[in-house]
């Protein structure tokens, strides 16, 4: 019914498939940041947490009863961590991402975004028609220029603290412009949480931003934290408002409690160990500037492709080296790229040899 349309996508190599890849490759690809996926002592403590309490499962929303005490603790501790007001769990990042625009940009309300913003706050901005404004990549200038140019009620600027296919990092120039002009500003910090600041808190630290009413952190469990989910952080005014007009908050069933349990606990090791995993974390950059001369803030390598095959091409050859390593291509970003995780699991000295072999192809 759709050969058509599948064959245009194998013909420009853009066609995808699931695939269980080999288990002995070294995993270069994942955004499991700090190797937490693969640590089966903290997997066991979320395991004897969730046997603490009667049921393992949500059986419902959290407007009914889905709502658990591990979703409590979870919110509270990453909320005092994090220094904001309140914190919510949700089912995904792109159900967080999805809600928070959708509920947040009221009429006469305009919502400014990052051109590069993820696809669910993507999809999230066609539901409210042209209370919705564009700004060029990461450029406070032309945010600025287009939030002088409107005169409504409630301001929303939507950015992330660092860009999943780039590794750039959130100016900061654009946390002031959001508090020169009163705006409300939502960060996705899914792939800057766990990674950014000597706390490993993520960009806030990183820029030495203390959170206020109109900030929102919004970030993943999947990626740094080692789990499956995801969490707002807000004004207690703001979170109340969307446990009452967020969507995905009011009509999903609740978080996996065995999922929240597994971030707590991740979290809480995280809190504990940031210093070394902190210091890890600089080695492995520092491995990166030295062998491809890429300075980068992230643990995110982004390296341009000539064109999709290429970038497929490249892909197998390291994976013939046994190591797994990420080829994007289109609609994810505009050019091809390989993006390469110098993730904390893996030892230096593998991430030196892939790096030195991805030189070479």
């Amino acid at each position: 019914m759709y050969q058509k349309e599948l064959n245009a996508l194998k013909k420009s190599g853009r066609f995808r498939q699931r695939k269980v890849w080999d288990k002995e490759l070294i995993d270069f690809a994942s955004n499991d940041y700090l190797g937490l996926a693969n640590n089966k002592e903290q997997l066991q403590k979320a395991l004897n947490l969730v046997n603490d309490y009667e049921n393992h499962a949500p059986k419902s929303s959290m407007l009914v009863n889905g709502y658990h005490e591990i979703h409590k603790r979870f919110e509270e501790k990453l909320a005092m961590l994090n220094r904001f007001e309140e914190g919510i769990v949700v089912g995904s990042g792109f159900l967080a991402n999805m809600g928070l625009i959708e509920a947040l940009v009221r009429k006469k309300d305009m919502l400014f975004i990052d051109e590069d913003y993820h696809a669910s706050g993507m999809m999230a901005t066609a539901l409210l028609a042209d209370r919705v404004i564009k700004f060029k990549h990461n450029d406070p200038d032309d945010l600025e220029e287009k939030l002088k140019q409107f005169s409504g009620e409630r301001k929303i600027i939507a950015v992330e603290g660092v860009y999943s296919m780039s590794g750039i990092v959130c100016k900061k120039e654009i946390f002031e412009l959001a508090d020169t002009y009163e705006a409300l500003l939502i960060v996705d910090e899914a792939h800057s949480a766990g990674v950014l600041g000597q706390k490993l808190l993520g960009v806030f630290e990183y820029h030495n931003i203390t959170p206020h009413e109109r900030h929102i952190k919004m970030g993943t469990l999947g990626k740094a934290y080692g789990s499956y989910g995801a969490y707002i952080l807000a004004s207690s005014h703001i979170i109340s408002f969307l446990v009452n007009r967020g969507k995905p908050i009011i009509y999903s069933t609740a978080p996996s409690v065995i999922d929240t349990a597994l971030a707590l606990v991740n979290i809480e090791y995280v809190s504990e160990n940031s210093s070394k995993l902190y210091q890890n974390i600089k080695i492995r950059q520092e491995a990166v500037n030295t062998i491809l001369t890429i300075n980068t803030n992230s643990l995110i390598i982004s390296m341009p492709m000539p064109n999709n095959q290429m970038a497929l091409t490249t892909q197998k050859k390291l994976e013939t080296s046994g190591y797994l390593v990420g080829a994007i291509r289109q609609p994810t970003v505009h050019e091809p790229i390989l993006r390469i995780i110098p993730r904390l699991g893996p030892t230096l000295e593998t991430l030196k040899s892939m790096l030195y072999q991805s030189i070479k192809l």
